[in-house]
């Protein structure tokens, strides 16, 4: 479902929120990023504006508008409780992305005096943590967070009329931050300069073919999941080296980098997630992306997957009548490297970044905030909306 199935109305106790009504149907306050069907708040748009970004994969850069004007006032942004309980240091917005004005704290006694609340989904759903106290201060908005799949997000009927705002890796969200994005590179370097990208660079001849075929990092292993019944039927016709809980150990410590160059030993890389929702594509893909493997795919459409890649820098389970089909298709790319090339190529001309939980996002709902100044709208069909 679109940003069209989504509506959001003003609050009808002034106590709670003092709004006005609109609907999320690309009119103001929204940019239509050409080559896709999706709308973007501008005020993410800005935000990814001002990091360099692509956003998405789009065929002309140019479809993405200059930000707004900021509004020029200090915001107080009230973490309400530590995502997962996990302790993190707070980011310096100015410094690491030169957004200023923001003050971040997780200190509940900034409550009655703090401009918004960013609400993490699961730890309320689960009970872990209550809901910021009713009423709360005029104007304040709440932040509805989440980087679940629609799947493993439970109780979304319990926060219907409760937010003002989304944060999601959704590109239909109001605050849009995915788990990672292609920064476009011009005669050498980014068109907007982005210190904190990765430049990708596509395999010398002699590198081209790697020594070991094909990897699998898994961590949640359900049998109840497609992508494990899709790894039963794929290793019947070749090899597939599986790490985490239910294979081999990652070298290292098992996060991050060391999953990263753990698959640049691979030509290929089974970026398969644990369910099928629009925009819903993980560290997984992007982390076969920064190792110069060919990710292969199981999770939303190719279409969707085009919005964020262009069409040869990964290989979709769907392209496929069958899965020996596509065990076929990787052993014939191993044998003709001109053919695998053209899977790598287009990488010469990006930049990739992975956005840091959680500091990235407490940054872009701090500009988001300030954008939207006075504006306390509430999100309605939360659930209807992100079920999909």
């Amino acid at each position: 479902m679109g940003a069209a199935g989504r509506s959001t109305a003003a609050a009808p106790r002034a106590d709670r929120r003092a709004g006005t009504s609109r609907q999320r149907r690309g009119g103001a306050g929204l940019v239509v990023l050409k080559g896709t069907c999706s709308y973007v708040s501008a005020v993410t748009v800005g935000f990814l504006l001002l990091l360099g970004v692509c956003l998405l994969y789009l065929p002309d850069p140019l479809a993405l508008r200059p930000p707004a004007a900021e509004d020029g006032g200090e915001v107080t942004l009230l973490i309400w409780r530590r995502p997962f309980g996990r302790h993190r240091a707070l980011p310096d917005c100015l410094e690491r992305f030169g957004i200023g004005g923001c003050t971040l704290t997780y200190e509940g006694s900034a409550y009655p005096r703090a401009d918004a609340v960013i609400v993490h989904h699961r730890d309320v759903a689960t009970g872990a943590d209550a809901l910021p106290p009713e009423p709360r201060p005029f104007a304040q908005k709440w932040i509805w967070m989440n980087y679940e799949s629609p799947t493993h997000t439970p109780r979304l009927w319990q926060f219907e009329d409760v937010f003002n705002l989304t944060l999601s890796y959704r590109a239909d969200s109001d605050i849009f931050l995915p788990y990672g994005y292609l920064v476009p590179r011009k005669g050498g370097t980014d068109v907007v300069p982005n210190r904190f990208a990765q430049p990708l660079r596509a395999a010398s001849r002699s590198r081209l073919v790697r020594p070991r075929l094909l990897a699998w990092v898994i961590s949640n292993w359900s049998e109840s999941h497609a992508r494990v019944s899709f790894y039963h039927q794929l290793r019947r016709y070749v090899q597939v080296d599986v790490f985490g809980r239910s294979g081999q150990p990652v070298p290292g410590d098992g996060v991050g980098g060391s999953v990263v160059r753990l698959v640049g030993r691979y030509q290929f890389y089974l970026a398969l997630e644990n369910s099928q929702h629009t925009d819903y594509i993980t560290e997984k893909l992007w982390n076969a992306v920064r190792a110069g493997a060919v990710p292969v795919v199981l999770g939303p459409s190719r279409q969707n997957y085009e919005r964020f890649l262009p069409p040869e820098a990964f290989i979709h389970v769907d392209d496929f009548a069958s899965v020996r089909g596509l065990a076929r298709y990787l052993l014939m790319l191993r044998r003709e490297p001109a053919r695998l090339r053209k899977h790598l190529d287009w990488r010469e001309a990006y930049s990739v970044y992975q956005p840091s939980f959680w500091s990235d996002h407490y940054c872009a709902a701090c500009r988001a905030v300030r954008r939207t100044r006075g504006r306390t709208d509430v999100v309605k069909d939360l659930t209807r909306w992100f079920h999909v």
